[in-house]
């Protein structure tokens, strides 16, 4: 399986962060937590913590690269701030150590400039009538009304950063299962 190959290649490095990106109801939490439970150590930051809310994905994607990356990367700790989605309102700020094992989950989180502060990078493809299905089966009624919203968000992010051009890994979720692709980076 590939992805014992991915966590057996970041075991045997120094590799510190991965990061997991695609759209809503790709599978990235499923392919994130997985990929945990392979690689030692390893804890997850899930962008849906991050997102101040549902017109939030711009400014998660240069928070997370700026306030927790870009630290991490100088071999500083790095920090995220968490959003209280039941208050509608800033929740508190959490420390990540520079050699904390870090999966970083969500939509906006693999872009040229992430990459670049990163080990690893996968971008998950899932069909959208599936994707949509997923997402609505898990989140119900809180996500049915923020769809169309969040999924123009998804539409500016994908046209302005191309985050599948920054994986190394390209993992295509479709009726016979997952398909790994390693890509070639220049």
């Amino acid at each position: 399986m590939p992805l014992d190959e991915v966590a057996r290649g970041l075991g045997a490095s120094a590799a510190r962060t991965v990061l997991v990106d695609g759209r809503s109801g790709s599978g990235k939490t499923t392919l994130a937590k997985e990929l945990r439970r392979r690689w030692d150590g390893s804890q997850i930051l899930r962008l849906d913590d991050v997102y101040p809310g549902w017109d939030g994905l711009a400014w998660a994607v240069e928070h997370v690269r700026d306030e927790l990356l870009a630290p991490r990367h100088r071999g500083l700790p790095g920090r995220w701030r968490s959003w209280n989605w039941v208050r509608d309102v800033p929740g508190r700020w959490h420390t990540v150590a520079p050699g904390q094992r870090l999966i970083v989950e969500g939509v906006g989180a693999l872009n040229a400039g992430s990459r670049a502060l990163a080990d690893v990078g996968i971008w998950v493809d899932t069909p959208d009538a599936e994707r949509k299905r997923r997402a609505l089966l898990r989140d119900g009624d809180a996500y049915r009304p923020h769809w169309d919203q969040w999924a123009a968000q998804e539409e500016v992010y994908l046209a302005g950063h191309d985050p599948r051009s920054a994986a190394d890994w390209v993992v295509t979720d479709g009726p016979d299962g997952l398909r790994w692709e390693l890509t070639a980076r220049a």
